[in-house]
């Protein structure tokens, strides 16, 4: 990728979503090792220090790009489904963005996604439990299991680099992954009614 051209005089402009966008960028294209400030930087056509106003360090930036991700998996959920359907949805949803940035998988399985921006993202999810008058915490149990079952998957699927199968591999990935979200919900569903 090469650096966003801009006129001489005027500086970039700068937000939060744009420095979260780059970041995935890079992480999609060279993998968390390449995700520098200094790169990040390049990317955007501007000093490395101007990254420092949004970000006080590479951490929060690898925080930043988890949560965007995660929230990127979640957006889409249908909130009239059953508590089953839904968390069957979130399920495929999760992996779907997951395979669709597979350099960024290790990251997401070494850095959580924040739990308040977490439990925000997760409401529509968690209100199908509260609807068919499951506790709580039983229903974070069901989804945080879900997630965790999708992203252990997916690193399995992808490695740490971010590896590419063939047809046959994708197949038996695909048959293995419903077939154990399905044991999965099944399972949740006659334990919680």
């Amino acid at each position: 990728m090469t650096p966003e051209r801009r006129r001489a005089g005027r500086p970039a402009v700068l937000t939060t979503e744009r420095i979260v966008a780059a970041a995935v960028g890079v992480l999609d294209g060279d993998g968390p090792e390449a995700l520098t400030m200094r790169r990040l930087g390049a990317e955007l056509g501007v000093a490395a220090m101007s990254l420092y106003r949004h970000f006080p360090n590479r951490d929060a930036l690898l925080a930043a790009v988890v949560n965007g991700l995660f929230a990127e998996a979640v957006a889409d959920h249908s909130p009239d489904s059953a508590w089953p359907e839904a968390l069957t949805e979130f399920g495929v949803a999760y992996r779907h963005m997951l395979l669709a940035h597979p350099r960024a998988v290790p990251l997401l399985a070494t850095h959580p996604v924040d739990v308040d921006l977490g439990l925000e993202l997760l409401t529509g999810l968690l209100s199908r439990f509260e609807a068919a008058g499951i506790a709580s915490r039983d229903a974070l149990t069901a989804v945080q299991s879900v997630g965790v079952y999708v992203l252990g998957h997916a690193l399995a699927q992808v490695g740490t680099g971010g590896e590419t199968h063939d047809d046959a591999a994708q197949a038996f990935y695909d048959q293995w992954f419903d077939s154990g979200l399905i044991a999965m919900v099944s399972g949740f569903e006659r334990q919680l009614v």
